[in-house]
């Protein structure tokens, strides 16, 4: 199939035995992870909450931003990291500065595609290698995928804390020593480096901040770079590539925005392009809190 629609596709992630999104409203959600149960903010929270006061005054610990601070508060217990088994890997958790957790899931459903993929490709040539970049790593789930599908996979991140958090993640999901390169660089520099070294890949995951720096400082704005980058990215692809997959998480851009720059793999290569928002679907109510966006293309 050689195609790009005019479908937008909204995937969603629902509730398992260690995650579970409660509720959402009033610019807030309330999840649990495991058995800790933790509210921070959502901007795209545009609604009523469901769950009572007295429901969500239950959570072990809450994130707010004041005029003076901004961080976690404990009511129950403690916020040391813990780990859940969640989308068919283990990760440890830990409420951040930044109100993350160190898991975004909703990308569940991006990793079974990822397996799924790489999958599908071994079983139609049990002897091909197949070797995945993962630039904006952050902590691995997308390449702990990869590498659980039976992919070589290398991982880069611009942060020394987020190298680690994925290195610890895999070891407690039982992939220490799948074939995984942990590259701590800025994702500019290592991909035009890999490019003049004539590096191929057969597949390159993507999750571009709005902004942010490398280890040295680098800078990267997605509105000036992004069609760098992506430019630079399809000279690594193999002749025989399988997929490119573009999450987002930038305010004001479009899963279309990602699409047209996808179109050019389908003009080279055939294969499709799907495009759409990430959600998380409530347990109680089934309503679907928008998380982000994404375009993928892949030739089988």
């Amino acid at each position: 199939m050689n195609k790009s629609t005019d479908t937008v596709s909204v995937l969603s992630t629902g509730a398992s035995a260690d995650y579970e999104l409660l509720d959402s409203g009033d610019g807030e959600k309330l999840e649990r992870f495991g058995k800790v149960v933790l509210s921070r903010p959502d901007p795209q929270a545009l609604w009523p909450k469901i769950l009572t006061k007295e429901e969500w005054s239950k959570r072990n610990a809450f994130f707010a931003r004041e005029k003076t601070r901004a961080g976690w508060t404990i009511v129950d217990g403690t916020l040391d990291r813990w780990a859940i088994d969640f989308g068919g890997l283990k990760m440890w958790i830990k409420p951040t500065a930044f109100k993350h957790t160190g898991l975004f899931p909703e990308q569940a459903v991006n990793w079974d595609w990822i397996r799924e993929t790489i999958g599908a490709a071994k079983k139609a040539d049990p002897a091909r290698e197949i070797e995945v970049l993962n630039i904006f790593g952050y902590t691995g789930g997308a390449s702990l995928a990869a590498a659980q599908a039976g992919a070589k996979v290398v991982h880069v991140d611009g942060s020394k804390a987020a190298i680690t958090w994925a290195r610890d993640n895999a070891e407690i999901s039982g992939l220490k020593d799948a074939p995984i390169r942990w590259i701590l660089e800025d994702a500019r520099a290592f991909v035009e480096r890999e490019v003049k070294r004539g590096r191929k890949y057969d597949a390159i995951i993507m999750d571009p901040p709005a902004f942010g720096h490398g280890p040295k400082k680098e800078l990267w704005k997605i509105e000036e770079h992004f069609m760098q980058l992506l430019s630079l990215c399809e000279k690594l692809l193999d002749h025989n590539p399988l997929f490119i997959l573009i999450n987002g998480y930038s305010a004001g851009y479009s899963s279309i925005a990602y699409e047209n720059n996808l179109l050019p793999y389908v003009q080279k290569f055939g294969g499709e392009i799907e495009k759409g928002e990430l959600t998380l679907k409530e347990s109680n109510s089934g309503r679907l809190l928008p998380c982000g966006i994404f375009a993928r293309w892949r030739k089988i």
